[in-house]
């Protein structure tokens, strides 16, 4: 915490709820990290693919880090606050109380996260609509997104929840809401996840056409009806029971929010790369990519036309920086997969044991670990008959396919140690090879990407970037401050306080980057071996269902 601050400075707090925390930052206006804090948040799996949260126990979280951020900072200096969040689907009453999105009954479970699959037989009903608003989400709609968690909210809990159902919210317009009272809602949640066109709006007809009529309603109130740019100043400010309830001054400036990841895009995309050599250099910002890697990874590139790529969200208008069009690829498992991988190998305790006897996080042991027992070869090499396929929770792009499954090829009967370090490594193999897919069909697409801006929880891990680097032959940036997605909630805060003139201004100045990570050449020719390796594996597996779903 800091304990001097210039009187000069302004600072604003980003706030971020992300799948299993809340963190919040004090940041100057020059980018800069002054005080962080976080907060762990509950989720409940009350059966397999259903994920749930409680909106209560969330702002209760933000209210915490708001407060323990603003210690020691002179009011009077805290000019915005601005908001991200996963894309959930919070569910309220006409009164704006929890409704419950389980069969128990249980209202303070009023969250249904954005990971939760329970919707998969009614987001293939919309699919099969091949409505013209589909064209907007890579010509198919994600299991992901809030249309679908919808309907089955209306098929499965019609008397407990949809009909009782005053307000629906994306997780970041939720958390504005509570911030200023006012009902709107941001741009980027609604054209991103609700299928709003930014130049026609709503469209009757998609609703109508999937059996949500109910929506269309009373001008879409439920859902809807007052959109706001995101990083634009919502109504007054904070209010006093927010500003008491956060411990943040009353009526400072409140930005309509942005979801999770694209915060991350604003946060370090715009920033300014002079003097490093890169080839995005001299190029315009549409050359860059910003992959923001957690529990899963998105994959956020920008243009000034729209773009239109298969498997691949968007184009969606002014979603995260205004004035381009934004598409979105994304994994929907990478740091959780990694979890998984690690801690369902038999070898875990003695790496957990290990690493603790070194004063080392597991991650950091494993890597340390492959470097021991790699000897004279490129560490990757290690992992020359071991392949795998990420998607144990569906692809989310390029091939937008639900019902792919992980793969492992090349397992043997060995429980060491050095088995789960090289199993490590053909999975973060297998994350970056995914990077590799989705921007290769977003090339094809029109995209012109040079170069990779990384950031995320992910970013931290030091061989999850090298291989990200060498496995797409692009150099990979990564954020002076690793927060990039909080650094991005701040900016929100700084534009809306009228401090900076654009987005694109607050971007330039907030945003600073850090260290380069280049490709090493000597190991292209493996790994475009191995990814070869790796779309052989998907189409081997979609041979295999065929075979057995034949009569």
């Amino acid at each position: 915490m800091q304990s001097e601050i210039q009187d000069a400075v302004n600072y604003y707090v980003g706030i971020d709820v992300g799948t299993a925390s809340v963190r919040a930052a004090m940041i100057d206006q020059a980018g800069t990290v002054v005080a962080q804090a976080d907060e762990p948040i509950q989720i409940w799996e009350p059966r397999p693919d259903h994920y749930e949260q409680s909106s209560d126990d969330i702002w209760a979280a933000c209210c915490k880090v708001a407060k323990k951020v603003g210690q020691g900072i002179d009011s009077k200096h805290i000019r915005g606050l601005g908001f991200d969040a996963t894309c959930s689907l919070v569910v309220l009453d006409k009164q704006f109380q929890s409704l419950p999105v389980n069969s128990e009954g249980e209202s303070h479970r009023n969250i249904i996260m954005w990971m939760d699959h329970r919707a998969s037989r009614q987001v293939d009903q919309i699919n099969r609509t091949k409505h013209r608003v589909l064209s907007f989400v890579g010509g198919v709609m994600s299991v992901e997104m809030q249309p679908p968690k919808l309907l089955w909210l209306k098929e499965n809990l019609q008397e407990s929840c949809w009909d009782k159902a005053g307000y629906f919210f994306d997780l970041p317009d939720f958390l504005s809401w509570k911030a200023t009272s006012l009902p709107t809602r941001s741009l980027c949640t609604l054209v991103c996840k609700w299928t709003y066109s930014s130049s026609q709006g709503w469209d009757d007809s998609f609703w109508k056409l999937i059996g949500l009529e109910d929506c269309v309603t009373d001008n879409y109130t439920k859902i809807g009806n007052q959109v706001l740019l995101p990083g634009a100043s919502v109504g007054n400010g904070l209010t006093a029971d927010a500003a008491k309830d956060l411990g943040l001054p009353e009526g400072i400036a409140v930005a309509a929010s942005l979801i999770d990841a694209h915060a991350g895009g604003l946060g370090m995309i715009g920033a300014d790369v002079k003097g490093h050599n890169l080839p995005c250099e001299k190029q315009p910002i549409t050359s860059r990519l910003a992959l923001i890697c957690g529990t899963s990874s998105c994959h956020m590139g920008i243009s000034k036309n729209p773009i239109f790529v298969p498997g691949v969200w968007g184009p969606y208008y002014s979603a995260m920086v205004p004035g381009f069009w934004l598409n979105e690829g994304g994994q929907s498992a990478t740091g959780k997969l990694i979890e998984h991988v690690v801690h369902g190998h038999a070898a875990y305790p003695e790496l957990q044991s290990k690493a603790r006897a070194s004063g080392q996080s597991i991650y950091t042991y494993l890597n340390r670990h492959l470097d021991q027992i790699k000897k004279s070869l490129p560490l990757g090499f290690l992992a020359v008959d071991l392949h795998v396929w990420p998607d144990f929770h569906g692809n989310r792009s390029p091939l937008a396919d639900l019902t792919l499954k992980g793969m492992i090829v090349g397992l043997t009967l060995s429980q060491s140690l050095d088995d789960l370090a090289v199993y490590y490594l053909a999975t973060i193999q297998s994350i970056a090879l995914g990077t590799r897919h989705i921007l290769e069909i977003m090339q094809a697409a029109g995209h012109h990407i040079t170069t990779l801006f990384l950031c995320g929880g992910l970013s931290k891990n030091s061989l999850l970037v090298q291989m990200h680097a060498d496995i797409t032959g692009m150099p990979v940036v990564l954020s002076r401050e690793v927060e990039s997605v909080l650094v991005g909630a701040a900016v929100l805060g700084a534009c809306a306080s009228g401090d900076f003139a654009s987005i694109q201004e607050a971007m330039k100045r907030m945003g600073r980057i850090g260290k380069v990570v280049w490709p090493n050449e000597q190991v292209k020719r493996f790994y475009d071996k191995k990814y070869q390796v790796f779309l052989k594996l998907v189409e081997h597996q979609r041979e295999y269902k065929a075979i057995m779903h034949s009569s």
